[in-house]
């Protein structure tokens, strides 16, 4: 219970500073324009009777900022983590400047072999606007890293409502299944892909299986 509260008071006591990125991630129409998405390259969209199973993209190198979070749950580690990449973003930055919204922001999950069970260890991360990639600002945060990511070869399926332990492990699976060949996959790192804010109760999502380099 003392965990819930604190989660819920560090969730949604937010500064005013952090009004416009998060109204950006909780406006259907008004905010869509401001934010800039992940730019990829779509190599295959695979469909079974009119029905979209899962897209194959190919997503150039890039800086991204990254936060690992430990917290008892998935939800409390995203939430944690996604307001402390938000105040990156908004201000506490060598600009000292609102850095500009970018889509998705992506969470890296681990797994067991099996896929049953994931790690305490989840890595929030979020990817610097196109203006910023050259040079990107550092953060003020000593636990927030600037990394390099490689290109990439990504197979994304959507899937909406809350994220999980359950509901993630359920999307892998689901995910796993649809795969011609899945063990040309990384086997115990996903991702998953959120398009709203993480309080949202009706969430745009996407589960990311990376392919083997």
């Amino acid at each position: 219970q003392i965990n819930a509260l604190k989660l819920i008071n560090f969730c949604f006591v937010c500064s005013t500073d952090m009004a416009e990125p998060i109204q950006q991630l909780s406006s259907d129409n008004q905010g869509r324009s401001q934010r800039e998405h992940i730019p990829f390259t779509l190599l295959l969209r695979k469909e079974k009777c009119g029905e979209q199973l899962y897209e194959k993209r190919h997503y150039e190198k890039g800086h991204w900022a990254c936060i690992t979070m430990r917290e008892d749950t998935y939800e409390q580690s995203i939430c944690y983590g996604f307001m402390r990449i938000m105040r990156y973003i908004c201000q506490q930055n060598s600009l000292g400047d609102y850095l500009g919204m970018t889509l998705p922001i992506v969470t890296i999950v681990r797994t067991d072999e099996n896929h049953s069970v994931i790690s305490q260890d989840v890595t929030v991360a979020y990817y610097l606007p196109i203006e910023h990639q050259a040079q990107p600002p550092q953060p003020y945060d000593g636990e927030i890293v600037i990394e390099v990511w490689p290109a990439a070869t990504v197979y994304t399926r959507g899937f909406t409502g809350p994220t999980n332990e359950v509901t993630i492990i359920n999307q892998i699976n689901a995910m796993a299944e649809l795969l011609d060949s899945p063990g040309m996959c990384v086997n115990n790192s996903f991702i998953v892909a959120g398009y709203t804010n993480p309080a949202h109760s009706n969430r745009e999502n996407e589960i990311w299986f990376l392919e083997r380099r």
